[in-house]
């Protein structure tokens, strides 16, 4: 399958996890990547790791440093992607960070900090590729990172919750001021991930006494999935690969739900 063939893309977070899974399953499909990271020198090695993925093509792949709350450093990336391959045509917004905290714990630096990369990272990123699309012309496509915490509130995350109820409504937003260019906002909500942010989730909640062992936080949030097990980073990318395509072009300010049946909204 070839969806994406030659659509220029941009993956933040893409150093791993989702992030990085999202990337690679787009050049499988022909699409050229920038895998943005605010750990650039990983993003480079991802992108090294990627050359020649796709029929020996080198030049279909780069990479970027970025720290997503900085709208300079958010144009940067953008102008060197625009420069080594032409265009921008989808995006998407999914760096994202998580500190558990209890809820009566919670402090103005927690807070700020995830809002800060989730939320305003989001919407920076909103703008600025935007702003590429128009002025290119051609419209595009913009995709965010949500969670089931945009659904559901969580005791021990609440700033994380918040931040991806904003996402959702960024892309809704989104979706209805852009419309007139010609440009998409969509977007996933991933539930339970087997990634490397999980581990460190699960480390944070034992250390916060939400946890006394390993895994027993993946487990209690796992139990209900009706599919039966957590997902794997390429149990979302045949969704996100679609969200980027054609087949795509009549959806915009949806959310996808992609969580094996956690929740059921």
């Amino acid at each position: 399958m070839a969806r994406v063939k030659d659509r220029v893309c941009i993956v933040t977070g893409a150093a791993q996890g989702i992030g990085r899974a999202i990337g690679e399953a787009l050049l499988d499909e022909g699409a050229k990547v920038c895998f943005a990271d605010i750990n650039g020198g990983k993003a480079a090695e991802v992108a090294e790791a990627n050359k020649g993925r796709l029929n020996g093509n080198s030049s279909n792949v780069t990479s970027a440093s970025v720290d997503v709350t900085n709208r300079e450093a958010v144009r940067a990336m953008i102008a060197h992607t625009v420069e080594m391959f032409g265009r921008l045509d989808v995006k998407f917004n999914n760096a994202g960070v998580n500190k558990p905290m209890n809820f009566m714990d919670v402090t103005e630096d927690n807070w700020n900090f995830i809002m800060g990369v989730n939320g305003l990272g989001c919407m920076i990123g909103m703008q600025e590729a935007a702003r590429q699309m128009i002025a290119q012309g051609g419209g595009g496509k913009i995709v965010n990172t949500a969670s089931i915490a945009s659904r559901q509130g969580f005791d021990n995350v609440a700033p994380y919750c918040a931040s991806k109820w904003a996402v959702v409504s960024l892309t809704q937003s989104g979706a209805r001021d852009l419309a007139k260019h010609d440009i998409t906002v969509t977007g996933f909500a991933p539930g339970v991930v087997a990634t490397e942010m999980w581990e460190q989730v699960d480390k944070d909640l034992m250390q916060i006494g939400a946890a006394t062992r390993p895994g027993q936080a993946m487990e209690e949030f796992s139990s209900e999935i009706l599919r039966g097990r957590v997902a794997k980073p390429e149990d979302i990318t045949g969704t996100t690969t679609f969200l980027a395509s054609k087949d795509s072009d009549y959806m915009t300010g949806q959310i996808v739900m992609i969580d094996g049946g956690m929740t059921l909204v």
